[in-house]
C-alpha cells in the first residue's frame, strides 16, 4: 500500500529544506496556465450564451465585445490592486472579513467554496460533452452496468485523475496540463484572428449593417426596440454571458502557491489571464458577427464557427481545415477538463482560510506529506462527483446553479474595497482615483448579479442560494462550538497559565537513567500546565525528570515561505522554555525536544522513539479534551491526536498515558 501511495502520489517533501518553496511554487506563466485556464474555458460557453441572447438583433454585438473586455479588464485590474494590499492571498473570503466583518467573510467565503466545486463539475461535463459529441450520440448515454451513462463515468474517472495530480502537488499537475494550454491558445489565435482577417473586407459591409441595426433598433416598437428596449437587451445578453468573467479572482486566492516575489508574480499573472480573456471572449463575439454564426443544433457556436472558417481550407491540395476543426475542438474540450483545476487550487485553501478562522474543521487547514491541502482535495473532488451524479452531467443544469456565487463574491469584495479606500482616505490624497476602479467593478458586478439571479432563479438557481445558505448555517454552527469550547481553555488559562515560579530555586541536573515523564504539549497555557499538574499529582515523587516535547505544524496558514518554518520553529522553542522554567521551579530536573512537521502524530512518533534512546526510563503523556456529552461531530471537529500517539508509541513499546481535560457541557 505504501508503495502505491508513493507511485501514484510522491515521495515525502523535506520541509527543512530551504529551496522546497521554490520546487512546489509556480513563476507567472505556469500560473496563468493553472488558475488562468478557468477563464478562458468559459469561453467555450459565455460569448456564445451571450451573443445568443441578442437573437436577431446581432447588431449590438459589438457593444457587447466592448464591454465584455472592459469588464474583464476592469475586473481583473480590481484584483490587482486587492493582490498589492494582500500579499499572502485568501482572495474575497480573507478581503471580506478583513474589511467587512467576519460574517460577510463567511458569505463570501461559503460562495466561493460553492462556486468551487461547481466549477469542477461544469468544467468536466461541458469538457465530456465537447468529446462525446464527436462519437455516435448513443455512447454518452449507453449505460453501464444498468445504472449510470458512459459518459458520467468518464467524468467520475477524469475527477479521481485530477485528485491524483492535485495530491501530488500543484506544480506537478500543472506541469502535465500545460500542453494543452498552449494547445487550446494556439489554435484560438488562429481561428480568431484568422476569421477576422479572412472577412476584413467585409468589414464595411458589417459596419454599414452594425449602423442600420442601430438606427432601426432605436426606433419605436414594433419597427424597432427603441432605446430603452435596445439597453434592457444588452444587458440581458451582457449578463447571461456572466459565465465569461468566472476564473478572475483565482489568481488572487492562489497567492500563496506562487514564486517569490508573490505580489509581482501575481500581478504578472493577472496582466496574462485579464489579456488573454478580454482577446479571446470579444474576438469570439466579432467573429460570430463577421461570419454569421447562428446557433445549430447538436453543435456548440465555436464548433460552427471553426467549419465556417476553415472547413474548406486546403495547402498544397492537402485538406487541413478538417484536422485544424478537430484539433481546435479537442484543445477546447480538454482545456475545460484543466479549468477544474482552479477549483483543485483555489478551493481548498479557501477552506483552510476558513478552518484557520474555525468556520470549518481545522484538519481542513493541514498539508500533507507532499505540501497540498490533501483534505481539500479529497472533499472538492468527493462533492463534485456527487454534483455530477445528481444533475446526470447536464451542463445547461450546473450552469444555472454555477452562475451567482461567483457574482455574490465579487460584489463583496469590491464592497470591501469601496469601504477599505472610504476609511483610508485620510492617510491617501488620491483615493478618490484609487477608489473609482473599485466603484465600477462594483456596479458591474451588482447589475449581473442582479439580472442573473432575476433570469435564473426559478431555473435552478434557488439550489445554489440554498446550499450556500445551509453551508453558512453549519460554518455557525461549527464556529459557535469552537467558540465554547475555547472560552472554556480560556479559563483554564487564566487560573494556570500564571502560576508563581520560583526563580531563586537551583536546577536540578538532569539524570538520563531516572525516571522520566516526557510530556507532549502546544504553545504555553493551562492546558500543558494542567498536564504537568496531572502528572505530579497523579505520580507523586515517581519522576526525577521532564521533557517537554512539541511539534511545530505547518499548516496552509503559514506555510508561505522558509522565514514562516523558522518563524514556527522560534514561537515553539519559546514556549517550551517556559514549560521547562516552570517545571524547573517545581524542583524537576527538565528539557525539551522539539521538531517541525506538517503534522503532529507521525512527527511526535518518530521524536519520542529518539528520546526513548536518551531517556531509558521514560513514560509518556498527552493531554486530551474530554466532554461531558460525547457527540458524533465531535471527533470530526476535534482531531484524535493523542489517541492516535497513545496507539503509535504503545505499539513501539513505549508506555504512553493521556492525560483528560474535561470540558464540562458539550457544546
Amino acid at each position: 500500500m505504501e508503495f502505491l501511495k508513493r507511485l501514484l502520489i510522491g515521495k515525502k517533501r523535506d520541509l527543512n529544506d530551504h529551496d522546497v518553496f521554490h520546487k512546489v511554487s509556480l513563476i507567472a506563466f505556469l500560473a496563468w496556465v493553472g488558475l488562468g485556464a478557468d477563464g478562458l474555458s468559459s469561453s467555450a460557453y459565455g460569448p456564445e450564451e451571450a451573443f445568443k441572447a441578442l437573437g436577431p438583433h446581432t447588431y449590438l454585438a459589438v457593444a457587447l465585445a466592448i464591454a465584455t473586455a472592459f469588464t474583464v479588464l476592469i475586473i481583473s485590474y480590481a484584483y490587482s490592486r486587492i493582490i498589492e494590499h494582500f500579499p499572502f492571498g485568501g482572495g474575497g473570503y480573507v478581503v471580506a472579513s478583513r474589511l467587512l466583518g467576519k460574517h460577510a467573510g463567511l458569505v463570501s467565503g461559503s460562495a466561493l467554496v460553492i462556486d468551487y466545486i461547481l466549477t469542477i463539475s461544469i468544467s468536466i461535463a461541458a469538457g465530456a460533452d465537447a468529446v462525446f459529441s464527436f462519437l455516435p450520440a448513443s455512447w454518452s448515454q449507453s449505460l453501464i452496468l444498468g445504472f449510470l451513462p458512459l459518459k458520467l463515468y468518464i467524468e467520475i474517472c477524469t475527477i479521481v485523475l485530477l485528485i491524483i495530480l492535485n495530491l501530488r502537488g500543484v506544480k506537478e499537475s500543472v506541469t502535465i496540463l500545460t500542453p494543452i494550454f498552449l494547445v487550446f491558445l494556439v489554435t484560438h489565435v488562429i481561428l480568431i484572428v484568422g476569421a477576422i482577417v479572412s472577412r476584413f473586407y467585409e468589414i464595411p459591409i458589417v459596419v454599414r449593417g452594425v449602423q442600420e441595426g442601430f438606427s432601426q433598433g432605436l426606433q419605436h416598437p414594433p419597427i424597432g426596440l427603441g432605446l430603452a428596449g435596445m439597453v434592457a437587451l444588452l444587458m440581458r445578453a451582457y449578463s447571461l454571458g456572466g459565465g465569461t468573467y468566472t476564473g478572475i479572482e483565482a489568481v488572487s486566492n492562489g497567492l500563496m502557491i506562487m514564486r517569490e516575489p508573490k505580489v509581482e508574480t501575481g500581478k504578472k499573472t493577472m496582466v496574462m489571464m485579464a489579456l488573454s480573456l478580454a482577446l479571446t471572449a470579444s474576438g469570439l463575439v466579432i467573429a460570430y458577427l463577421l461570419l454569421g454564426v447562428t446557433p445549430m443544433a447538436g453543435k456548440t457556436m465555436n464548433a460552427v464557427l471553426a467549419e465556417k472558417f476553415a472547413g474548406g481550407f486546403s495547402l498544397f491540395g492537402l485538406n487541413i481545415g478538417h484536422p485544424f476543426i478537430l484539433i481546435t475542438l479537442v484543445s477546447e474540450a480538454f482545456l475545460l477538463f484543466v479549468a477544474a483545476q482552479a477549483g483543485f487550487i483555489d478551493g481548498p485553501r479557501v477552506m483552510a482560510n476558513m478552518a484557520s478562522d474555525s468556520w470549518l474543521p481545522h484538519r481542513f487547514s493541514q498539508l500533507s506529506e507532499r505540501l497540498t491541502v490533501q483534505n481539500g482535495i479529497l472533499l472538492m473532488g468527493v462533492t463534485s462527483v456527487l454534483a455530477l451524479i445528481y444533475t446526470r452531467g447536464d451542463v445547461s443544469h450546473l450552469v444555472v446553479m454555477y452562475s451567482i456565487n461567483v457574482f455574490l463574491t465579487f460584489s463583496l469584495t469590491e464592497m470591501s474595497m469601496c469601504r477599505f479606500w472610504v476609511k483610508e482616505r485620510d492617510k491617501h490624497p488620491d483615493w478618490k482615483k484609487k477608489i473609482l476602479i473599485h466603484i465600477t467593478g462594483l456596479t458591474m458586478c451588482l447589475t449581473i448579479l442582479a439580472v442573473t439571479t432575476y433570469e435564473k432563479f426559478g431555473e435552478g438557481g434557488w439550489i445554489t442560494l440554498l446550499l450556500t445558505v445551509l453551508m453558512i448555517g453549519l460554518c455557525l454552527l461549527i464556529r459557535r462550538h469552537y467558540g465554547y469550547v475555547q472560552t472554556n481553555l480560556k479559563r483554564l488559562d487564566d487560573t494556570l497559565s500564571n502560576l508563581p515560579q520560583d526563580s531563586k530555586r537551583t536546577p536540578v541536573v538532569i539524570d538520563y537513567k531516572a525516571r522520566t515523564a516526557v510530556l507532549l504539549v502546544g504553545s504555553y497555557g493551562g492546558l500543558g500546565v494542567h498536564s504537568l499538574l496531572s502528572i505530579q499529582k497523579t505520580f507523586p515523587g515517581t519522576f526525577k525528570n521532564i521533557v517537554f516535547v512539541s511539534i511545530g505544524v505547518i499548516d496552509s496558514a503559514v506555510f508561505k515561505n522558509v522565514e514562516a518554518v523558522d518563524e514556527v520553529r522560534e514561537k515553539t522553542k519559546a514556549s517550551l522554555e517556559k514549560y521547562v522554567s516552570l517545571a524547573q521551579s517545581f524542583g524537576f530536573a527538565s528539557d525539551y525536544r522539539l521538531d517541525i512537521g506538517i503534522e503532529a502524530v507521525s512527527t511526535a512518533e518518530n521524536l519520542c522513539r529518539q528520546i526513548s534512546k536518551e531517556f531509558t526510563s521514560s513514560v509518556y503523556f498527552a493531554g486530551k479534551l474530554i466532554f461531558e456529552k460525547e457527540k458524533w461531530f465531535q471527533k470530526i471537529l476535534h482531531n484524535e491526536t493523542a489517541y492516535s500517539i497513545q496507539r503509535r508509541l504503545q505499539f513501539a513499546g513505549l508506555n504512553t498515558m493521556v492525560l483528560p481535560i474535561r470540558i464540562l457541557e458539550s457544546a
